[in-house]
């Protein structure tokens, strides 16, 4: 009995060696950055970055894949449904977590129970800006114009449960207008009417819109942002406008499936971070109308939680769903 003992502690302490070797290790295989979205947008931009730092700083390949489909419901079900290893991980964004669980009168994936917060990575805001014909400049005029004319100014967005149609309508409930939303199959769509003076208003990433308010195509009105943001110093908040609920940033940030071992969790979090602060990535991701924003693996859970709480308001208050 007692050389059974013996052998059993032996066992358990060699398992135990092996697991904290191979989380010492980590990683010791090719990381996989799932993003959900197509190549070439914002979720893209970010995942791919964030692999060519991890590649360079632990030597093992790190590698976007998109899978795409449903409003990027596929590639984070995917990751879900993932071993929590480290080597599969999610390039997460707040249509996919924070949106689409109201949005959708099913989803295959919980967005807090199944997956684990890492690391959030830039915030981008959204600028609601108007065709020079709409007679107002500013968001009080507009507020006016909308409550003497319910459902005859029109918005575009990139489409229905799109965080441009999601700030549009927190706007909408916050001031107590009502507009009417003009959906697109895509943002450069909806920006090239509302250039055209087809439909006047829309929220927008700056990056898209902003060289058309520089040369006067389109008047910025105001960001969706705490603060004004690197590049938009003169174009004022919701808050200065007298509407600070009318916060709509789109984030976008790491996660792994639930259960990721949190020694795993640290390495990833550390490595993110400390590449976000290199003054090329920085200057990398403003110049393309991101602010990077990294953060704790707790600040990022709360982050999505208090998401979710303020988008399932929007989307029930819109009636939206997705198609």
């Amino acid at each position: 009995m007692k050389i059974s003992r013996i052998y059993l502690a032996l066992a358990v302490s060699i398992a135990a060696s092996a697991s904290a070797q191979a989380q010492q290790a980590y990683p010791a295989k090719p990381i996989r950055i799932i993003v959900g979205f197509s190549p070439g947008g914002g979720v893209d931009l970010i995942g791919r970055t964030i692999a060519q730092k991890l590649n360079e700083a632990w030597g093992q390949p790190a590698i976007v894949e998109n899978r795409t489909g449903a409003g990027g419901n596929i590639g984070t079900d995917f990751v879900a449904k993932a071993a929590p290893d480290g080597y599969t991980l999610l390039m997460g964004y707040v249509g996919n977590l924070a949106i689409n669980p109201f949005l959708f009168s099913k989803l295959p994936y919980d967005p807090v129970r199944d997956f684990t917060p890492v690391a959030l990575a830039a915030v981008s805001t959204n600028l609601l800006v108007s065709h020079p014909s709409l007679p107002i400049r500013n968001v009080k005029e507009l507020v006016a114009l909308a409550k003497s004319r319910p459902d005859q100014i029109n918005y575009a967005s990139a489409g229905v449960g799109a965080v441009g149609h999601m700030a549009a309508e927190l706007l909408a409930t916050t001031a107590g207008i009502r507009l009417q939303h003009i959906p697109y199959k895509g943002n450069g769509a909806a920006i090239a009417d509302v250039l055209a003076g087809q439909v006047p208003l829309i929220f927008s990433a700056p990056g898209a819109v902003v060289h058309h308010v520089r040369s006067g195509r389109l008047r910025g009105i105001a960001t969706a942002s705490t603060r004004r943001p690197p590049g938009l110093q003169d174009i004022p908040t919701f808050a200065e406008s007298g509407f600070p609920a009318v916060e709509a940033s789109a984030w976008f940030a790491i996660f792994g499936p639930a259960g990721l071992p949190q020694s795993v969790v640290e390495r990833l979090n550390a490595e993110i971070v400390r590449s976000l602060k290199l003054p090329e990535i920085h200057t990398r991701l403003t110049n393309a109308g991101y602010d990077p924003m990294p953060s704790t693996p707790g600040e990022l859970a709360e982050l999505l939680k208090s998401d979710l709480v303020k988008w399932s308001k929007v989307v029930k208050a819109s009636g939206a769903k997705a198609e």
